[in-house]
């Protein structure tokens, strides 16, 4: 056996074994009693924009695709989705400052705004997370009423 044909077997044997090691999932079966939605009055339409562009990076329930269970895009996920979570956690929005909930919101419609959120990387693949103009103008507004309602 040639050293090019045995390097790629030992590369094959890695990446099977590899696919054995899991990251654990970000799935929570309680309902979050610091829950945006028990903070501040959300509208359907809103939460539902929310959940569906945001909730999968910025919550403690994500919904997995099935490249997911395949490694290295699992570990992968799995760092997105705890940066996203340490950034911004929707179920645990109430146990914020009151401070840190305005800054929060402002942090999110800006992001909205200028098109960062969701990131791109993410719409590539989930497409139905990309915002319409409308629907960011509906977000961004209630955000900033919300913001206010803090003052």
């Amino acid at each position: 056996m040639s050293r090019v044909t045995k390097g790629f077997m030992f590369l094959l044997l890695v990446l099977m074994f590899i696919q054995f090691i899991q990251p654990p999932r970000n799935k929570s079966r309680q309902a979050s009693r610091m829950d945006i939605t028990r903070v501040f009055p959300v509208p359907e339409k809103i939460h539902g924009i929310l959940k569906n562009s945001c909730y999968d990076c910025h919550s403690n329930n994500t919904r997995y695709p099935w490249y997911a269970m395949l490694q290295p895009g699992g570990w992968l996920l799995a760092s997105h989705i705890k940066k996203g979570k340490q950034e911004l956690n929707f179920n645990e929005f109430g146990s914020y400052s009151r401070r840190r909930q305005q800054s929060k919101l402002k942090s999110i419609a800006n992001s909205i705004k200028d098109e960062t959120m969701p990131l791109s990387s993410y719409t590539l693949i989930h497409r139905s997370a990309k915002l319409s103009q409308t629907e960011r103008e509906l977000v961004t507004n209630w955000l900033e009423q919300m913001r206010y309602s803090l003052l």
